[in-house]
């Protein structure tokens, strides 16, 4: 994935598993488990979550995406 399409998927409000292996580069498995223990993090800190979902913006912090870097990027290739 480029830039600008990491950033439209980031800006989703949910992410699925689909969507986590996507920003990963993940197999399905590593993904589920990765996941689940972003899933038992944010409900250990007091988050009620959808069963299959987690936030956007938590996984985007958990990942450490750098959001300005991918906006940089994303301008330099549509010059």
């Amino acid at each position: 994935m480029n830039a600008k399409e990491t950033l439209n998927l980031i800006s989703k409000q949910w992410c699925d598993l689909n969507d986590l292996r996507k920003l990963t580069g993940l197999g399905k498995n590593s993904a589920m488990k990765l996941k689940n223990e972003i899933r038992v993090d944010l409900i250990n800190k007091g988050y009620q979550l959808p069963s299959k979902l987690l936030p956007m913006n938590e996984v985007v912090s958990y990942l450490k995406i750098n959001i300005g870097y991918l906006q940089k990027m994303a301008k330099e290739v549509t010059m």
